[in-house]
């Protein structure tokens, strides 16, 4: 019987012969150390869904290489920056912000970018109702969900103009990806029969590259489905150095799609990539090896953003047949079988086993590290005989078989969603469905492609339970799309993206309508404090009514090779939010 250190040892042996083994089976592998080129070789785990920015709805996307809004968060020290805009003026009543755009901005085929492009991305795209998108909710003011009127003034000004003071009016109205009003007008006037723009499949994945036109520090340069995604430097863009060179530095960036993180690993250390999302389970090996393999490790803290499981709540049908099968619809709209759900799940045993303790138990929608994060928040601590006590104080009880049934015989057994491929999440899925069973709950797990899944959450509504993750930052109003009872990532409760997809009897709890009540009061509120209160009471309602049931929140890691210069790791913006400024040593 081998010793633990002896099995460890021989595990590291064998991913190091794999690795071997791999690089000498692919050739396309040898790009990572081509010298010709200046370029940074990074791994993503599927194929992108999508080369149009507006219609996004992963992340990670393509689209923080390819696109630039007319403002930028600063990752590092959270402060508002000037992309496309060069400045901003901000009325004294604040319901009018004017950006004055930089001179001599173009995009990637030479054409000017100017004032028409951004009335165009927000007028014709953004805020068109036959486009559906995951920014539009975010520019959405007050109780009647007002949009704010953009107006061109000339060809490098444009005004933004609100019904009411709006608190995040610089990040929202600066924030969104500006497109370009040449390529793209004519296939939203185009329609088909049924008035649908062609837009919606305007720059999909099959589009070829020289057809995608973008203004930021990359442009896309071929696309091998299930293989590759490669950018290469944008000749237009408008950022140089101090000494009026233009950036970026390095010339060409590489997404290998790798669909297995062990396989990433082993591509990692064999030098094939010169980044990698460190994993708990990896990073004691990692670790051991920076020296040697010249990366380093970096910590930015607590990850932004949240993972969860969250019950199909929707008591619609649609042609008369139910989303849920009423039966479970019962249950999964019980409330204290959501807590006995949440009292089920052995939390601090995931940080432990699946994230080798680099991670603290999450208790809220909003990321640990915005400033409105509620830290007195309740939390459900793992507690089966709580969890049983709430179970059977709404009737249910245990069969001769051992099994938990509700009042009518039926034995509580639901299906699990997640995204295949992250193999954390599947873990995650897997112990969840090991610490119901402790409770007579049987969970069939359903590991799907994440464009399938979106489209069960989106489009058909067809789901029970989902394990998922939405990303976060430091301003809260970003997330309101999960709040609006008719937002667009409002999952648990979708509404019906048309009128075509129409529900019957789809129901609205009062706290939905408080929690999304409490985003907008909070959104027109100007006194940070108050803000603060009112996001404070929106997380207490979320933990008290359990929409969601938030696990686990993981360490921001990731390993950069040693010859990547510039790098400013933070939790929010990764290794490589400053890609343009980022230079190449020799190793």
């Amino acid at each position: 019987m081998l010793s633990q250190s002896h099995q460890k040892s021989l595990i590291a042996l064998l991913l190091s012969f794999l690795a071997t083994l791999l690089t000498a089976c692919d050739p396309t592998m040898l790009e990572g150390t081509a010298l010709e080129t200046p370029q940074v070789v990074q791994s993503v785990l599927s194929d992108p869904k999508t080369f149009n920015a507006i219609l996004s709805q992963e992340s990670p996307n393509v689209f923080g290489l390819t696109y630039e809004g007319l403002v930028d968060e600063n990752p590092i020290t959270g402060e508002i920056e000037p992309e496309l805009a060069e400045s901003w003026e901000i009325s004294d009543n604040q319901q009018e912000i004017t950006f004055t755009l930089r001179e001599g901005l173009k995009w990637s085929d030479g054409e000017p970018l100017t004032a028409d492009d951004v009335v165009f991305t927000y007028n014709d795209l953004i805020l068109n109702p036959d486009i559906p998108n995951n920014i539009r909710d975010s520019l959405r003011i007050g109780e009647t969900g007002e949009f704010p009127t953009i107006e061109k003034i000339d060809d490098l000004q444009v005004k933004f103009t609100v019904p009411e003071p709006f608190a995040p009016l610089l990040q929202a109205a600066g924030n969104a990806p500006i497109m370009p009003k040449h390529a793209l007008e004519a296939s939203v006037e185009e329609t088909d029969s049924e008035g649908t723009p062609a837009f919606l499949s305007k720059w999909g994945v099959d589009a070829p590259p020289e057809e995608i036109i973008v203004n930021g520090r990359y442009k896309l340069a071929n696309y091998a489905t299930s293989e590759r995604v490669t950018f290469q430097k944008n000749p237009y863009y408008w950022k140089t150095d101090e000494d009026g060179n233009q950036l970026p530095y390095i010339d060409r960036v590489i997404w290998q799609i790798v669909e297995n993180q062990d396989t990433a690993l082993m591509q990692f250390r064999s030098r094939n990539l010169d980044s990698i999302s460190v994993s708990p389970e990896y990073f004691s090996l990692l670790k051991r090896e920076e020296e040697e393999r010249n990366f380093t490790i970096h910590n930015g803290g607590p990850q932004y953003g949240t993972t969860f499981i969250g019950f199909n709540l929707n008591t619609g049908s649609r042609n008369g047949e139910p989303l849920v099968e009423p039966y479970k619809s019962r249950w999964f709209n019980n409330l204290n079988f959501r807590k006995a759900i949440a009292h089920g799940i052995n939390r601090q045993q995931m940080i432990n086993n699946i994230h080798r303790g680099l991670g603290k138990p999450q208790n809220s929608p909003i990321s640990v590290q915005s400033p409105f994060y509620n830290e007195n928040v309740s939390s459900y601590e793992y507690d089966l005989d709580k969890a049983e006590e709430l179970l059977f104080s709404e009737g249910f009880e245990y069969n001769d078989n051992g099994n938990l049934v509700d009042e009518e015989g039926n034995r509580v057994r639901f299906t699990l969603i997640t995204n295949a491929g992250n193999q954390t999440r599947e873990a995650m899925a897997a112990q969840i469905s090991q610490d119901l069973d402790k409770l007579g709950i049987t969970v069939d797990l359903n590991p799907m492609q994440f464009n399938v899944l979106v489209d069960r959450l989106s489009n058909s509504l067809d789901w029970e339970c989902h394990l998922l993750g939405f990303t976060g930052g430091n301003e809260p109003h970003f997330g309101i799309s999960l709040w609006r009872v008719d937002g667009n990532l409002h999952t648990f409760n979708q509404a019906p993206r048309s009128e075509e997809d129409s529900l019957e009897g789809r129901e609205i709890r009062d706290w939905e309508e408080e929690i999304e009540r409490l985003y907008i009061e909070a959104g027109r509120e100007l006194d940070e404090e108050r803000r603060k209160e009112l996001y404070g009471e929106a997380q207490e309602i979320v933990q008290d009514k359990l929409p969601y049931i938030y696990l686990v929140n993981p360490l921001s890691l990731a390993a950069v090779r040693d010859h990547i210069e510039g790098v400013e790791y933070s939790a929010l913006g990764g290794a490589f939010w400053n890609i343009e400024e980022l230079q190449l040593s020799a190793e």
